[in-house]
């Protein structure tokens, strides 16, 4: 960055990026403060951290060590609405105010950046390279979207040489990045409230392609229309996946690489796309790594990351998984997961739909992909930052799902609900607050079980 700043201010300081960015900070000796709605496990987290955080927007309660403009920085996120106060306070007042896009652009630039882009798997992708990275005793720095189980953190520093980072495309933040690595593991149509359309989205994706360095590298998945070395499942592309056996839950495969082939790599997270996943990362790690036989000796002890078809329970012929998926792809991806490991049982999805634009854009498609389940319980729609819509409601949705086994219910009403049916695998899903309610879950059928 061109100036140094010791106080940092995040303004939605619990989001599973802006966490991570406030970590990095307080790893360099700054003194980081925020703001948030509510308080969450992460912010009590960066509380214990010494970092002060409140929950009541009013610039009243910004610690007056961060009332100086020429000392402090201001990150903010693009979910912050304008009519936020301290937003407006710190714009008003001449302070240097960024996203967190920008701040995360800045700190990347002069390292070795790997950057993951796609519509899903970012996460993934990212945290299944930060382990490989590190089991190849690789310096790097990790901005993660989600809670590696590997490292319990969505941040890791074990060096400055690499960078990892989710390359984001809501609000075109990924467009801030310059990486030397990149991949894009998907450009199905999301975020249309912002995009407007499904060619703008693309258009942008071809646009984050230009910001690699000019010696960078950039990866595709096999079937997307953009130039790069090409990753897929027993095809021709540059990095493949041959010979796939399902054991005991978890996979063993050959890879097929420019180099020749690594044969009886194991990889325990379910589902193709998962596998997709962990293959980009490796062709990814592998452009820096010494040895391939590491990587994919790493490749079998990864663990995952919360929220990402993360098992509950595994007991008494019954499952309980939890998954991040918030879109009709991501459904999907899971329900042909849970078939492939869990094949005859009976499947209960709880859903939480995120967001009423997103609800309302790709209404047809979430009722066929959630149709797919034996019983689907429905929660309301998760409005984040959005206003509601009128008639867009999980009623509405509720009647295009094609599945006689379907029920709106509130989340007081849940358990019950679970209870009553008795099914032999319970799958929550969505990008919401749902989240919150899966460890109640578990105890309760943990109990029950």
């Amino acid at each position: 960055m061109k100036k140094e700043y010791q106080h940092i201010y995040f303004i939605g300081i619990g989001g599973i990026g802006m966490s991570a960015l406030a970590r990095f900070f307080s790893d360099r000796g700054c003194a980081v403060a925020g703001y948030d709605k509510v308080q969450t496990p992460l912010t009590r987290e960066l509380e214990a951290n010494d970092m002060a955080i409140h929950y009541k927007d009013d610039p009243v309660h910004i610690p007056a060590t961060h009332k100086h403009p020429a000392t402090t920085l201001v990150v903010y996120t693009p979910a912050i609405p304008d009519t936020h106060r301290e937003l407006a306070y710190f714009m008003e007042a001449g302070f240097t105010i960024k996203k967190r896009a920008d701040v995360l652009g800045d700190i990347t630039k002069d390292s070795f950046c790997f950057a993951i882009a796609g519509t899903h798997g970012k996460t993934t992708t990212s945290s299944i390279l930060a382990h490989l990275l590190k089991e190849a005793g690789l310096p790097f720095t990790a901005f993660l979207g989600g809670i590696s189980e590997d490292f319990d953190s969505n941040y890791i520093n074990e060096g400055d040489t690499y960078t990892v980072v989710e390359a984001d495309e809501f609000d075109r933040s990924f467009l801030h990045l310059s990486p030397d690595v990149a991949c894009i593991t998907s450009i199905d149509p999301d975020h249309l409230d912002i995009y407007g359309s499904e060619d703008a989205l693309v258009d942008s994706y071809k646009e984050f392609t230009k910001c690699l360095k000019p010696s960078g590298k950039l990866f595709v998945r096999e079937g997307i229309p953009i130039k790069g070395y090409t990753f897929g499942i027993e095809g021709t592309s540059d990095y493949s996946i041959t010979n796939i056996h399902v054991i005991d839950g978890s996979y063993q495969f050959d890879i097929n690489t420019p180099a020749g082939i690594i044969e009886g790599v194991q990889f325990k997270k379910p589902g193709r796309h998962n596998l997709l996943n962990g293959l980009v990362a490796f062709a990814m790690a592998d452009q820096v790594a010494e040895s391939k036989s590491k990587l994919a000796e790493a490749m079998g002890t990864f663990k995952g990351v919360e929220r990402r078809f993360s098992y509950r329970i595994r007991e008494n012929d019954f499952v309980f998984i939890d998954d991040y998926a918030h879109h009709p792809t991501e459904i999907d991806a899971v329900y042909d997961a849970i078939r492939e490991v869990h094949p005859q049982k009976n499947i209960m999805a709880v859903f939480q739909p995120h967001l009423y634009s997103r609800t309302r854009d790709f209404a047809v498609d979430f009722a066929k992909s959630l149709s797919q389940f034996d019983a689907v319980l429905l929660l309301e729609i998760y409005p984040a930052r959005e206003e509601a819509i009128p008639g867009i409601t999980s009623e509405w949705l509720l009647n295009k799902i094609n599945n006689p086994n379907k029920k709106l219910v509130p989340r007081h009403d849940l358990i019950h609900e679970i209870k009553a049916s008795k099914p032999e695998v319970l799958v929550t899903m969505g990008a919401g607050d749902i989240g919150m309610e899966v460890k109640h879950i578990e105890r309760e059928l943990t109990y029950a079980n």
